[in-house]
């Protein structure tokens, strides 16, 4: 990409204020994750049953709950534990979904309909059945929540990158690359997949939030992240008896996976108006 484009997509990026707050939020995400790997301001498996269900205090920002652990301490390290869960899953899902997309687009054949077929089974077991299944095989924990999503993720991003991929086939300068008898992975790699970049980096900041839904659907279920370890999900789910009595316990982290997913969604429109050309010339008209 040139410096003269880099510098045309800042500007449009700018002008975006979806773009530009979907960033922030998903930025202070990373950031508390980040700040969390680092450490916390109070370890969150150490409890103290004279400190339970503080409200938000000087020594505890966001209070304590049910066993005394201080809340801000873990929506910090529950925000790890989320981008931990939408990065590998994500990153499965373009690792394997991506090459096979292109492959499908690229070839013709028995073949290409095993790999789309195959997508269609996946997509038969949503993210959570396939972590019930695992769960019932191999027992509950994070490991197997994040291969249950992203198992679901390569079919997401096989159909997004064939589907890009077929577009920008039939342009011309694809065209013009397999006449001089360019070879098809070179075409697939060097025109294919950078004109269909926009669109999967699209779907994969869905696909994150997506993701961080799955980890708290999952750990509310008692399927995800197990104890000690904090969950956002399994914060909502120690608070649900306590919902009329101590609302903070339930705000903090139902506050924390809206914040995280609103950001996601935004940042993912906003990149896709400034990426899609087609929307470009829409809105410009």
């Amino acid at each position: 990409m040139s410096g003269t484009r880099q510098k045309s997509l800042i500007r449009k990026a700018l002008h975006r204020p979806n773009l530009v707050l979907g960033g922030f939020l998903t930025g202070f995400i990373f950031l508390t994750a980040l700040a969390a790997a680092i450490g916390t301001p109070y370890p969150t498996d150490g409890v103290s049953i004279a400190e339970r269900l503080q409200p938000p205090t000087a020594a505890h920002w966001l209070g304590t709950d049910s066993l005394g652990r201080d809340l801000l301490s873990m929506l910090m390290k529950g925000a790890q534990n989320a981008m931990l869960m939408g990065c590998v899953a994500v990153g499965i899902g373009l690792a394997v979904g991506v090459p096979a997309g292109l492959y499908a687009a690229m070839r013709k054949g028995l073949s290409v309909d095993a790999v789309m077929r195959l997508s269609d089974l996946i997509f038969a077991f949503p993210a959570i059945l396939t972590a019930v299944l695992i769960a019932a095989l191999y027992g509950p924990g994070v490991t197997n929540a994040i291969l249950a999503v992203g198992i679901f993720n390569i079919a997401v991003f096989a159909r997004v990158t064939r589907g890009a991929a077929l577009n920008v086939m039939g342009r011309q300068f694809v065209t013009a690359a397999a006449a001089i008898g360019r070879p098809p992975i070179a075409i697939a790699i060097h025109h294919v997949l950078p004109n269909a970049a926009g669109a999967i980096i699209i779907q994969a900041t869905i696909q994150f939030a997506v993701a961080i839904l799955a980890e708290a659907g999952l750990s509310y279920l008692g399927l995800g992240v197990q104890p000690p370890d904090p969950s956002w999900g399994k914060m909502l789910n120690d608070a649900q008896t306590l919902m009329f009595t101590h609302p903070m316990q339930a705000v903090v982290p139902g506050a924390a996976i809206m914040v995280a997913v609103l950001g996601l969604n935004l940042l993912g429109d906003g990149l896709r108006d400034v990426l899609d050309p087609r929307l470009r010339i829409v809105r410009s008209g």
